[in-house]
């Protein structure tokens, strides 16, 4: 199972990279837990200082921008 974090307050761009992650996991029928994380002091231990912020599995992948769709699901398989 793979497990996803969207990192950000909650703004537009934040709230559209969960929705595209969402597509993104649903198109590919993987197994994930995916979670907002929108505490700035949980954020802050990611070490990032822009968001939104996309991490799989522990490990930071985007920063600062909103994926497509398709860029989601080459992160994803």
């Amino acid at each position: 199972m793979k497990e996803l974090a969207i990192l950000g307050t909650g703004c537009a761009k934040c709230t559209k990279l969960a929705a595209n992650v969402r597509e993104a996991v649903s198109d590919l029928g993987v197994e994930a837990e995916i979670r907002k994380v929108t505490d700035i002091q949980e954020i802050m231990k990611y070490g990032v200082m822009m968001t939104p912020t996309l991490v799989v599995d522990g490990e930071v992948k985007a920063v600062g921008k909103v994926l497509s769709v398709d860029d989601i699901k080459g992160m994803l398989i």
